[in-house]
């Protein structure tokens, strides 16, 4: 069965007179955008696969240069005709893997015929790696992922240690422990060092960024390092003050509602917030929202009653004029 060619400018979306740093840029947006772990979509897998084959190649400039030689008509190559523009230059295929050659069983036929032999061309010496101190090749270091991670805002306001299952490149899930930050915000990354996409060759595996989601409270809202609650008072106990029960992050306080409190009226709870980056916690702030008494007996209505003969003559809305 004929081994189809594999346009790598066309997969990463480049030109051929793209620089590296374009190829790069390319293949870092087209990697997270078909990423298995972040698209579940049909054939995302298979097009990961053609992107990293591709970057694989046209961020190497002696595979590159290999690549372009060949060209489209490169089964020619096989046949011991030169392609055109080579110079002469012969492409033969030995069919196994040379010593030293690296491990590209998860990339295509096309990219094995070509460069899965290192002494499989004649014309240019076998590629050799980018060495480091010790003598090994340098490899390709692998991709950086993004999660994102729900929490409540009570499990940010104390910290917490959670388990996530990620899916590996191979398919494989692997269990990891999580400790979220007290005081953590939403859109906060937790950095999982070296629990990413895994590298080529010796190349170091990328980072795991969790991207914290909090849950909205039905209660508390948070804003900075502050919480803010509105806090239903009856009519009496704004009118006649009161000691009431608030419950805060920490746990149930008591407040004094002094008296004649008007709705809408906003208490400063000090210390009861967020933790705070450099030590203490932020501050709460509770508005109170007074609630109008129903269904009101004929004792009530007669108490009503009396306190409006009494005040007849006040114009609440005067300043409005």
């Amino acid at each position: 069965m004929p081994v189809e060619y594999k346009d790598y400018y066309k997969i990463l979306g480049v030109g051929k007179d793209a620089k590296t740093e374009d190829i790069k840029k390319a293949y870092r947006r087209l990697a997270r955008q078909h990423h298995p772990d972040l698209n579940k979509g049909a054939g995302a897998e298979k097009k990961f696969k053609e992107v990293n084959e591709a970057h694989e190649v046209l961020s190497d400039p002696e595979k590159r240069k290999r690549y372009d030689q060949l060209g489209p008509n490169w089964e020619r190559m096989g046949r011991g005709a030169p392609p055109g523009g080579s110079g002469g230059f012969q492409w033969i295929y030995t069919g196994t893997p040379g010593a030293g050659a690296q491990d590209f069983t998860d990339f295509s036929d096309f990219f094995r015929t070509i460069f899965g032999d290192v002494g499989g061309m004649t014309g240019e010496e076998p590629r050799r790696g980018r060495a480091r101190g010790n003598g090994r090749i340098r490899g390709e270091a692998g991709q950086d992922l993004e999660h994102e991670l729900e929490v409540s805002l009570l499990d940010a306001f104390r910290g917490a240690e959670r388990s996530i299952e990620i899916r590996r490149d191979d398919g494989a899930t692997k269990k990891l422990d999580v400790k979220i930050p007290a005081g953590v915000r939403e859109g906060q990354r937790i950095r999982l060092a070296g629990q990413g996409s895994g590298g080529q060759g010796n190349g170091a595996a990328g980072d795991l960024f969790l991207r914290v989601k909090v849950r909205p409270h039905p209660f508390f809202r948070r804003e900075g390092d502050d919480i803010h609650a509105d806090l239903p008072v009856a009519l009496h106990e704004a009118l006649l003050g009161a000691e009431i029960t608030v419950p805060t992050l920490k746990g149930r306080v008591s407040l004094r509602i002094p008296p004649e409190t008007q709705n809408g009226r906003t208490i400063r709870l000090a210390g009861q917030g967020m933790p705070r980056a450099g030590g203490g916690h932020g501050d709460m702030f509770v508005t109170v929202k007074v609630v109008l008494p129903q269904k009101l007996t004929e004792g009530e209505r007669e108490a009503l009653g009396k306190i409006a003969r009494e005040r007849s003559g006040e114009d609440v809305r005067s300043h409005l004029l």
